[in-house]
């Protein structure tokens, strides 16, 4: 969700998306290389991004929504990410 989220700005790449969700998240989340490409591999496969995959220094590959035009390309996602934030916090701090 926080990927999909990110690209809302524009095509990126996996290191600013990673620096992006830092940022933008105060340095409490820390995306590592480990976590992030295998996401972005899994949102492809689904459908849900495009991709341009190459090995280089300069980071130049580019990723965006699949439907490239900025809009939600994962119908319903945010609805079940709140879902799911808000039964967390429930857990975490019982009433």
């Amino acid at each position: 969700m926080m990927i999909l989220r990110t690209l809302l700005f524009g095509p990126s790449h996996g290191h600013a998306l990673a620096k992006h969700i830092r940022t933008a998240s105060e340095d409490v989340l820390q995306v590592e290389t480990g976590s992030l490409y295998p996401a972005l591999h899994r949102l492809e496969a689904r459908g849900w991004i495009e991709a341009e995959w190459r090995i280089s220094d300069k980071a130049s590959g580019q990723i965006l929504p699949a439907d490239a035009n900025g809009t939600e390309t994962a119908p319903g996602e945010q609805s079940k990410w709140d879902e799911l934030s808000a039964a967390i916090g429930r857990v975490l701090r019982p009433a």
